[in-house]
């Protein structure tokens, strides 16, 4: 019985658009997909799910990227955009956009454990994509994988109960 209470409640939390975030990305804890009813915009924090594509896959291979319900298995991202459409996003030593430096920005060249990581190349965003940034030190984001399409994006993220550690 507590079983099938348990299943409900984590499907009507689902279905109701709440989700747990247990990457330091961003606060641990309970979060919100609040719809978006319009373009996403430079400052907006959002849930998306990241592209099928072989960055991911080899992503989640090595352990960046979460199981779950988004194309290719994985578990959508919460992630900051920085950049959109037409804006030029350049990697150095950090991240530029339109030639201002984003903060917390700094480019890792190696992961946790020791695997090199190749930076995105730099260049102007194409259309209907956006530059997504996390300021957490070693968060995978567009300094690695790109522009993502604005297609995968679920809706704006609001903070439920979290906890930053």
């Amino acid at each position: 019985m507590a079983a099938s209470v348990a299943i409900l409640a984590i499907g009507t939390a689902l279905a109701g658009g709440y989700r747990i975030n247990l990457t330091p990305s961003e606060p641990l804890g309970l979060w919100r997909i609040i719809p978006l009813h319009r373009p996403a915009a430079v400052g907006d924090l959002l849930f998306i799910c990241p592209p099928a594509t072989a960055e991911m896959r080899e992503a989640q291979a090595r352990g960046y990227l979460r199981s779950g319900s988004c194309p290719g298995g994985v578990a959508p991202l919460i992630k900051t955009v920085i950049a959109v459409a037409g804006q030029n996003a350049e990697i150095g030593a950090s991240v530029s956009v339109d030639g201002r430096v984003v903060s917390s920005s700094r480019l890792a060249l190696r992961d946790g454990k020791g695997r090199p990581l190749t930076p995105f190349t730099s260049g102007i965003l194409p259309p209907d994509s956006i530059f997504l940034h996390s300021a957490f030190p070693g968060s995978y984001d567009s300094r690695y994988f790109g522009p993502v399409p604005i297609s995968g994006i679920l809706g704006l993220a609001q903070e439920v109960l979290t906890y930053a550690p």
